[in-house]
């Protein structure tokens, strides 16, 4: 990155301190836990990895004004090893990845609830372009495709493919009206 916005990027330390003032967090963080931390089968243990969670979830809820806006999306790095070998997509010339863990924490999350609906990682900016109101990424970007639409028969191959969805499946937000 050569323009000021690299200064958007902090440390998960910086984190576990705005997370302490609903006033200091920003909308969204990525985190991403250090490598020992991080769930690779080859450097890391998934105990490791969901202390990792755990610690991350119980700072947020601490926070009861941030806990009662949030929703923590954790998913995995497909090559880590952690997938399915369901269905990929022909999404573009690159293809798609393979099938990978997704959870959302939260209290407007479905609760209990397995989703069927085709997504990836871009689905995480779906999401946020969503539920903030925000124009795609790009014209190029995948975050432009459709939502997907899924047959009784097959509900993990959408009939208008290529088509991401945008996470929206997961959330019941009947619980507030200010989904921010």
């Amino acid at each position: 990155m050569t323009t000021s916005l690299k200064n958007n990027l902090q440390d998960v330390t910086q984190f576990y301190q705005d997370v302490t003032k609903e006033s200091t967090l920003p909308a969204v963080s990525f985190i991403r836990p250090f490598e020992s931390n991080a769930g690779h089968p080859a450097n890391a243990t998934m105990p490791d990895f969901e202390s990792f969670v755990s610690d991350v979830v119980n700072r947020v809820k601490q926070n009861k004004q941030a806990w009662g806006k949030t929703a923590i999306i954790v998913t995995m790095d497909e090559g880590g090893g952690y997938y399915d070998s369901g269905y990929v997509q022909p999404v573009d010339f690159f293809g798609d990845g393979t099938r990978i863990p997704l959870a959302v924490i939260s209290p407007y999350a479905k609760k209990g609830h397995v989703d069927h609906v085709y997504q990836d990682h871009a689905s995480i900016l779906k999401f946020i372009e969503k539920n903030w109101s925000i124009n795609p990424l790009s014209a190029r970007s995948r975050d432009n495709l459709p939502n997907p639409i899924a047959s009784k028969k097959d509900p993990y191959a959408p009939l208008n493919r290529p088509a991401v969805g945008d996470l929206m499946s997961l959330f019941d937000f009947g619980q507030s009206a200010d989904r921010q």
